[in-house]
């Protein structure tokens, strides 16, 4: 049995190489294919990049909105699994999710969310090798509030911006 894991995101460590969508495009696609990667790196302004994935939230939302039963929690690492021949595309899981997080898979159209490949996320394991950790694995209780990291990556990136830039930053991006 895997040990629950959760991904954490350190923004200010992440460089944009995107190293982390062409794994997971590999890994489950078995070619480089970052449009179909379950981690998305976003750009909302320049020199700004923000790593964008599920966050396995306490609640899962996304999981309660489908009425399909397409999605679920895998006991094991506690990630969203989606059946892909019950999903019907409806976009009911990315509505509820409170960063928006799932995207529809570009080939076959059904909900696409990080599973964390099984307790061993290939992400993960291209951002520490290349030396960047701005994702990395915890091993943590269920208590912290995963959901705090499900926002809008634009929101993060100006949160951000104020962080490295201050507030005359802000006012230069908006």
């Amino acid at each position: 049995m895997v040990k629950p894991i959760w991904i954490s995101r350190d923004y200010d460590a992440c460089s944009g190489c995107r190293r982390c969508e062409l794994a997971c495009s590999i890994h489950h696609e078995g070619w480089m294919w970052p449009e179909a990667s379950r981690v998305r790196v976003f750009m909302p302004f320049p020199g700004l990049e923000v790593p964008h994935l599920c966050s396995q939230c306490q609640d899962y939302p996304c999981i309660e909105s489908c009425k399909f039963d397409a999605l679920s929690i895998d006991p094991d690492t506690d990630a969203v699994i989606v059946d892909r021949e019950a999903c019907t595309s409806c976009g009911l899981c990315i509505t509820a999710c409170p960063g928006t997080v799932p995207t529809l898979h570009p080939g076959d159209n059904k909900a696409n969310i990080c599973d964390l490949c099984g307790g061993e996320p290939k992400c993960v394991e291209v951002c520490v090798e290349a030396g960047y950790n701005a994702l990395t694995i915890v091993h943590e209780e269920p208590n912290i509030h995963r959901k705090l990291y499900s926002r809008n990556p634009v929101d993060t990136a100006r949160d951000l911006a104020v962080k490295m830039f201050g507030e005359k930053g802000l006012e230069v991006i908006e």
